[in-house]
């Protein structure tokens, strides 16, 4: 089922037991515009059946917020317009060379060019993958591109990110809707979960030059101004206490500082820019 944020702007919920991510759809007079394709072709499938649902206008666009798996595999099912920015397409040139049968999904895994939870949904949800092949972009930006649907646009810019170095994100002025895609998020290297230190304050600066009212992040429901400055704010709080890769000496810095006790959300921050610290030292 579509959440419906207004008229002309739903989405999809995140499945976290099945690594689906939240997919975006805007709509115009004349067009629709679906923001990521899903983890897989029958999740690509299952959004499609939603929006045939409602009497919406056909998609032409499907854009892709980064080349991670669980946001891209679907795109074939949608015979639409695909756009990417440029290191996303970079990323995305490796997967089109891939086939997609099960001995070459397990020589991926162990070789670490694919994700296991990605082969096991593929093997699950795409029984029929041995002619499997990747579509590639159709429209590749840099920087910035302004989409028409027809009396609504949609902004879409690639941003500085704490998640990837391929982020784009979709903004939406006359609706005031942000989809973040997971620019967000942190990200794990060498075993260690971690959020880029020194990316923080220009993502956050590049996010927040949009007037948003209300911000869908790629696994959590969609959250309104206060929900989002909240979480910018335990960030940068959170940021700020760390500055060695010592757990305690970070906490005590916090307490000082915030003359109280950092809530979960900040300590989880917390342990994650100290994690950054000693990625940096390595």
């Amino acid at each position: 089922m579509l959440n419906k944020v207004s008229d002309s702007v739903y989405y999809l919920s995140n499945q976290d037991d099945k690594e689906r991510p939240a997919l975006g759809l805007v709509c115009g007079d004349k067009y629709s515009l679906i923001i990521d394709a899903g983890n897989s072709p029958q999740h690509a499938k299952d959004f499609l059946a939603e929006i045939g649902k409602l009497d919406l206008p056909p998609v032409k666009y499907a854009v892709i917020t980064h080349a991670h798996w669980d946001h891209f595999m679907g795109m074939n099912e949608f015979g639409a317009t695909i756009i990417v920015n440029r290191r996303t397409n970079e990323l995305l040139q490796e997967w089109q060379t891939f086939t997609y049968d099960d001995s070459s999904l397990e020589k991926y895994v162990s070789t670490n060019r694919m994700d296991a939870k990605c082969m096991e949904i593929l093997k699950e949800e795409m029984p029929d993958r041995d002619s499997f092949k990747l579509d590639s972009p159709d429209i590749i930006f840099g920087n910035t591109l302004t989409i028409d649907l027809g009396n609504k646009k949609c902004i879409i810019e690639e941003i500085t990110s704490t998640h990837t170095d391929d982020a784009t994100i979709v903004y939406v002025p006359d609706e005031k809707v942000l989809f973040l895609g997971d620019s967000g998020y942190g990200k794990t290297t060498n075993s260690l979960f971690h959020i880029q230190q020194s990316l923080l304050v220009p993502m956050i600066e590049d996010i927040q030059k949009y007037d948003a009212e209300m911000s869908l992040l790629g696994h959590e429901s969609i959250c309104d101004s206060a929900e989002m400055d909240l979480y910018w704010k335990e960030l940068k709080s959170a940021s700020q206490a760390v500055i060695s890769a010592s757990l305690a000496k970070a906490e005590e810095k916090f307490r000082v500082e915030n003359k109280r006790e950092p809530s979960d959300n900040e300590l989880f921050f917390i342990k994650a820019f100290v994690n950054d610290q000693i990625i940096q030292s390595q």
